[in-house]
């Protein structure tokens, strides 16, 4: 049986060391990279080099509140964690408790479901609508990033082969109104077939922030600054003016690969509902 050489480092020195020395593939939960390297049942998974397993980093573990406002969550923090947390954003908290069985929520990690750029990933959806930051350190230097930079597509990165994850920086956000939802094939465990965030800023009758992400509809997590900017400003009567062209404009983010009208149509819909209840004065908080 063909062998693959494993590291597993205690401190986020040592895996820095490893990972400059080695570039071996980081394995944090697993719950993503252990299935797509899989052989079957008894055959080692098909790693084409070293692999570092860094659950024992307890550096890279942990959620807190910055003096600024912004929230740090470590690398190797769990969806579960994730989804309990009050200091987390509830769009993020809402992606995360969705995420796949509740097996799964203990191991799987914000680190991986980043790093591993599936456009079915769960958390980079919201992670991108909130403009959040990932930070990268390798073993002489630490650069910050967009989420929305760093995925640059379907298992595509901006990680360099001596870096790592090491947190992600929420910025503060105070959205009057917010939007959430997961479309699969069942209410429970389910693969995204398409996920919806939006979120909104009205202040005396004026939309100042509008902000949409739509997840599992291309090789990337859709979010379209240009579309938003159509309905920042507006006043809330003004909106049923300006819908069709913004939902219009969404069309164009969406891939033209995989299902696409339904996509399209389901997005479509969920983003007119949202649009539908700012313009009809919706209590602030969640629009369900």
């Amino acid at each position: 049986m063909e062998q693959v050489k494993c590291y597993m480092p205690q401190t986020l020195q040592e895996a820095l060391e490893i990972r400059n020395e080695t570039h071996a593939t980081i394995l944090a939960g697993g719950s993503d990279l252990m299935v797509s390297k899989s052989m079957g049942a008894g055959i080692t998974p098909a790693f084409s080099g070293p692999v570092m397993l860094i659950a024992g980093v307890k550096e890279l573990k942990g959620i807190r509140a910055l003096p600024d406002g912004s929230v740090e969550i470590g690398a190797l923090t769990t969806s579960a964690e994730i989804s309990r947390s009050e200091l987390v954003h509830p769009l993020l908290r809402d992606a995360a408790s969705r995420m796949g069985a509740i097996a799964l929520r203990n191991s799987a990690t914000i680190g991986g479901n980043i790093g591993n750029a599936s456009p079915k990933g769960d958390m980079p959806q919201p992670l991108i609508l909130l403009d959040a930051m990932v930070v990268l350190k390798s073993i002489d230097s630490e650069r910050t990033i967009k989420v929305d930079d760093y995925i640059l597509g379907s298992k595509k990165t901006a990680l360099s082969d001596n870096e790592i994850i090491t947190k992600v920086i929420l910025p503060p956000q105070n959205f009057t109104h917010i939007f959430f939802r997961k479309i699969g094939m069942r209410r429970a465990n389910a693969i995204s077939k398409l996920t919806l965030s939006a979120a909104a800023v009205v202040k005396d009758g004026i939309v100042v922030d509008f902000r949409a992400s739509s997840g599992a509809a291309g090789p990337k997590v859709a979010r379209s600054r240009a579309a938003e900017e159509m309905l920042i400003g507006k006043t809330l009567q003004e909106l049923p003016e300006v819908k069709d062209a913004f939902l219009d404009a969404w069309n164009n983010v969406i891939s033209p690969h995989a299902m696409p009208e339904y996509r399209r149509n389901s997005t479509r819909r969920m983003l007119a509902y949202f649009i539908d209840a700012l313009a009809a004065g919706h209590p602030e908080g969640r629009v369900d």
